[in-house]
């Protein structure tokens, strides 16, 4: 990357550094990444993560993980095992300190009551559709519930019969009160605690009323002693609760710090979007290639490392924009041109005979792993009589500017020869071209003349008599508009779903050295792109490959122009 692109220190960091100088939580740096167990997490949270767990390393404090699983209804235990999974993966680690919010039910419980006894707590009979009618406007204040008033031995035998299972499900709540006419509506006596005979993952059937999020979220930190309660923006305005629960209980106050959450172009990251694409079978999964959660792009072929680096490039700040998939895929692909082996593979493949070349012979030539790590070395890949070539790569009557393999022009194999078209074979039915004919010359084996010449084009190749057939899958973006969440009045949001996100080909052909390929193991298939076997679906002797990222770098050209989002 250039040095305009390296990562810069940003005003999270200032703050911390700040609170550290003035002797605050004497000097202690603990941060916490907090995912609800309801979905998978995407790319947006490797910011979060990158965010909470670099702060902590960098000043020698911890990062927690911390499930806050106050929502039974959409909570599920595959969620928690994989966020577990990915947030290893990328390259965190939280140690020993794995938490949950339902650890804190008892103690929550005992919170709620406190504020009870202060008067600052009541139970009220008002249904959810009545809370919400009577809290008022921006312009008009809330309605005061008729039960606000009842008196703290009251309210502490109604909550604690709540909790007993006394009372239907949502016939009751536990709100705080606050005032009704505060210009910010989440201070209009916020519910805290709402009855529902929900299963938990976690705590079974042990509980019959749960903590709303805003209730739990500050009180969880708080216990957790963490000193910086880092959040996505639109946490800002609920920031003024979670300081009026803190300081009415009177306990340890984290600091709560807010900053851009990620907008990724031509994706959405919604849950709830998300799991509508898994549910109504538009997509395979939470790890369809498409999709872009931590498990997606993994699954695609995205190194860990790459996405880390995106996430530090990418910088935080106070203001939300949207940032280019090309970055992200400039990122990939500068990762993998450093580490990814290099192999040759035809998707699309048109047989080619080399007329003078000895029947029933072939030689093994010297490949080049990786042109920009010399340590990687070479493999043998063998070359015969009878080839592949991509069908692209041959016109039979080319335009001006086609350089490649045409009737009487020459061009180059990779580490291979040079070869002429001499004829043209098709189907005579179709017209279709099923093969060429060409002749070779032995005095330009590893791709050089001895007279200097040099063809315009160099062409990918395999043996037809070693070839590995394989499936090959080829990803587009999952929706055609760069901002897919900006909708005409009543168009649904799936209207900028692409068609064309997926192109399977199943009769690609590869080189020998694939066919034994572990799954997520990942090539340069030579003038295709970035490869990855599939790690669902791709076997040794079976191979299944995903395109990871094309070839072409077209990150450079959207800052040329001026149309990068910072």
């Amino acid at each position: 990357m250039s040095e305009e692109t390296k990562p810069k220190d940003h005003f999270i960091r200032d703050i911390v550094e700040a609170d550290r100088a003035a002797g605050k939580n004497g000097g202690r740096v603990a941060t916490r990444f907090p995912p609800e167990p309801n979905g998978y997490i995407h790319i947006g949270h490797v910011k979060s993560l990158g965010i909470n767990f670099g702060l902590a390393a960098d000043y020698g404090g911890t990062c927690n993980l911390r499930f806050d699983d106050t929502n039974p209804e959409k909570e599920e235990i595959e969620y928690v095992s994989s966020i577990k999974e990915d947030i290893r993966w990328l390259g965190f680690d939280w140690q020993d300190r794995e938490y949950y919010a339902s650890d804190y039910y008892e103690k929550l419980f005992g919170f709620a009551e406190d504020l009870i006894r202060k008067g600052q707590a009541y139970v009220c009979d008002l249904s959810a559709e009545q809370v919400t009618a009577t809290r008022g406007t921006l312009t008009k204040p809330g309605q005061a519930s008729p039960f606000r008033g009842r008196s703290v031995e009251e309210n502490l035998d109604l909550f604690r019969r709540m909790r007993a299972g006394d009372f239907p499900d949502g016939s009751k709540s536990l709100r705080a009160k606050i005032d009704m006419a505060d210009p910010n509506l989440l201070l209009r006596d916020p519910v805290m605690y709402r009855i529902r005979r929900v299963h938990h993952y976690r705590q079974g059937d042990a509980w019959c009323i749960y903590p709303t999020y805003d209730w739990a979220h500050g009180q969880c930190d708080s216990i957790e002693g963490i000193t910086h309660s880092i959040c996505t923006l639109e946490f800002e305005v609920h920031r003024p609760l979670y300081d009026w629960f803190l300081d009415r209980l009177g306990i340890h106050h984290p600091r709560q710090i807010e900053f851009a959450r990620l907008y990724l172009s031509h994706t959405l990251l919604s849950k709830r979007k998300l799991l509508a694409l898994v549910n109504e079978g538009v997509v395979e999964g939470w790890d369809d290639p498409r999709m872009p959660t931590v498990a997606a792009m993994r699954r695609r072929g995205y190194p860990p490392a790459a996405l880390r680096r995106f996430a530090e490039l990418v910088g935080v700040a106070k203001v939300n924009s949207i940032v280019e998939l090309a970055f992200l895929e400039s990122c990939v692909r500068e990762e993998l041109n450093r580490t990814a082996p290099r192999a040759m593979a035809v998707l699309r493949p048109l047989k080619v005979v080399l007329t003078n070349y000895p029947e029933g012979q072939f030689e093994e030539l010297d490949c080049v792993n990786n042109p920009e790590n010399p340590a990687a070395g070479a493999r043998k890949v063998p070359f015969g009589r009878e080839l592949y070539i991509e069908r692209e790569d041959f016109l039979e009557d080319p335009p001006k500017k086609f350089f490649r393999l045409s009737p009487g022009r020459e061009v180059r194999l990779r580490y291979a020869y040079f070869i002429t078209c001499t004829d043209v074979v098709k189907d005579p039915a179709t017209g279709e071209i099923t093969e060429i004919h060409c002749t070779y010359d032995p005095a330009t084996r590893g791709g050089d003349a001895p007279d200097h010449r040099s063809p315009k084009a160099t062409l990918h190749w395999v043996s037809a008599a070693h070839a590995v057939p394989a499936e090959v899958r080829l990803y587009d973006t999952l929706f055609t508009k760069r901002d897919p969440s900006e909708l005409e009045e009543g168009e649904d949001w799936k209207v900028n779903l692409n068609p064309k996100s997926l192109e399977i080909v199943p009769g690609a052909l590869l080189e020998p050295s694939l066919r034994e390929a572990e799954p997520e193991s990942r090539f340069q298939f030579e003038r295709q792109g970035y490869f990855t076997a599939d790690r669902r679906l791709s076997r040794p002797g079976r191979p299944v490959f995903n395109r990871t990222v094309t070839l072409r770098d077209s990150w450079a050209r959207i800052v040329k122009s001026g149309k990068a989002d910072a």
